[in-house]
């Protein structure tokens, strides 16, 4: 992987991290989850318009778009608006990662070994102490329900896998096209017409820029740009040398909130937060497989055997060899992954 790819994916990363701030600012004007109608019509727009529709199944572009845009987005932006801590929401959400393999064991009967078993555990291991943190400090169910949320996206990651895109961009841009409808009337439900009406009638004020600004990014920067940037990494490296460079999200998530709200995760949620880290890099490694040995010398013409003295050797001994090579392969079932949150 070139010097300047790395790079690349480093700043989509940067991108996806600082995304939670904007996330943030957003619902600091806009209802979360008449915020997620905004974000998804925005790119709906546009898709229409000028994105070619990608062949897949209807049902899995269904799939994808309840999984990863109605509940991921629900469950987070919900979670993040009763006090779930912005870092700590960019963390919580890499569950996705141990979702996604246990969903694909038990609904696709994928086969999982032993290392991904104990990335899982790992992973499960760090939310539990990130958990036990965060209800300590009574904050147990924003939690939870950015918990969901990272389960709404491991559902999403099952119909994209199904669906089997040619062009991946283009189904998780036609995603956003399933969410607006959904969500508008569960908002109208949940959060009532007044509040969608209040949020919009002080958006022209001079206080709602930043909501405005958290919006564009997260629509422009982190979705399409990232997003773009990312899946053209993947069209040309292998997933397994990609992926893990998702891994730095949550970590400059948790700085950017560090350093602009002032954030301070407890010693437990940093050591909690380490572990899902490592579980989840032990889960998507990809196994060693061999490459085929080399085949042996082919023998010489068979010759007259001569007679053998006591104590002397044969003329020709034929000996064959085999050589193993361990290489790395991808692990293309990763995929985690969107997008989340972006």
């Amino acid at each position: 992987m070139p010097s300047r790819h790395r790079l690349l994916a480093v700043l989509v990363a940067i991108m996806w991290g600082v995304n939670f701030l904007a996330i943030h600012l957003s619902l600091q004007q806009f209802p979360p989850l008449f915020l997620v109608v905004l974000r998804f019509a925005l790119l709906a727009i546009p898709t229409v318009l000028f994105v070619p529709k990608p062949d897949v199944p209807l049902r899995w572009l269904i799939g994808y778009g309840l999984g990863f845009g109605v509940v991921q987005f629900t469950f987070l932006y919900t979670g993040m608006a009763a006090g779930m801590p912005t870092g700590l929401a960019s963390l919580v959400l890499q569950a996705s990662g141990p979702f996604t393999l246990v969903l694909g064991v038990v609904l696709l009967r994928e086969r999982v070994r032993l290392a991904q078993w104990a990335g899982i555990g790992l992973a499960v291991l760090g939310m539990a102490l990130v958990g036990f943190s965060q209800a300590e400090s009574a904050q147990l169910l924003p939690f939870v329900l950015v918990l969901v949320g990272a389960f709404g996206w491991a559902l999403g990651n099952l119909s994209g896998r199904l669906a089997k895109p040619v062009r991946p961009l283009h189904l998780a841009m036609w995603m956003s096209v399933v969410v607006p409808v959904p969500m508008l009337a569960l908002s109208l439900l949940v959060e009532g017409p007044r509040a969608i009406g209040h949020s919009l009638a002080t958006s022209l004020t001079a206080q709602a820029v930043p909501a405005w600004a958290g919006l564009v990014y997260t629509v422009v920067i982190a979705t399409v740009v990232g997003s773009g940037v990312w899946t053209w990494l993947l069209s040309r490296h292998p997933a397994g040398v990609v992926a893990p460079f998702s891994m730095l999200v949550p970590v400059v998530g948790i700085l950017t909130a560090a350093i602009v709200l002032g954030e301070r995760p407890s010693l437990l949620e940093y050591a909690g937060g380490a572990i899902v880290v490592t579980g989840v890099v032990v889960g998507s490694r990809a196994p060693r497989p061999s490459r085929p040995s080399r085949p042996s010398r082919p023998s010489s013409p068979s010759r007259p055997r001569r007679p053998l003295r006591v104590g002397a050797e044969p003329a020709e001994r034929h000996t064959p060899m085999v050589l193993a090579v361990l290489g790395v392969a991808p692990d293309p079932g990763r995929d985690s992954r969107a997008c989340g949150a972006r």
